[in-house]
């Protein structure tokens, strides 16, 4: 699949390097969660919080996603590590499902390799985002 372009907020990513930053200081450096988040965040276009387009997936966005291979759908709000809490519907920008979708957008199939192979997922839907919702400080 060709690697398409994401969308960061000026915000989300100032936070976000600020997260890579502290667990660089704590002996993080070698953490393949913290690269790939790193990894994303160095090819994506950022834009200011009130121009995000409010399909793209941005920090405490509430998505829908459908999993390609088995058809299930499932909701989750997408929250820094500290919120992250699996039973309530949070998942950790962290999680490989969590790095995945950031940035991308209502439709986009996003993949990242497992141990079986590579996991499939369609954005089916924003359900909330904080920036079209005018909650710029979340």
């Amino acid at each position: 699949m060709a690697e398409r372009k994401i969308h960061i907020t000026e915000f989300d990513r100032a936070r976000l390097e600020e997260l890579i930053a502290v667990a660089d200081e704590f002996g993080g450096r070698d953490r393949k969660d913290l690269t790939a988040l790193a990894d994303e965040l160095g090819r994506a276009e950022v834009v200011a919080s009130r121009h995000v387009s409010s399909d793209v997936v941005t920090m405490n966005s509430k998505v829908v996603l459908r999993d390609l291979d088995s058809g299930q759908t499932m909701t989750w709000v997408l929250v820094f590590p500290k919120d992250a809490d699996v039973d309530a519907g949070r998942i950790s920008v962290l999680a490989p499902v969590g790095t995945s979708i950031l940035g991308y957008a209502r439709g986009d199939i996003v993949e990242w390799p497992v141990p079986a192979g590579v996991r499939r997922i369609r954005i089916e839907d924003v359900l909330y985002q904080p920036e079209a919702a005018g909650d710029f400080h979340l």
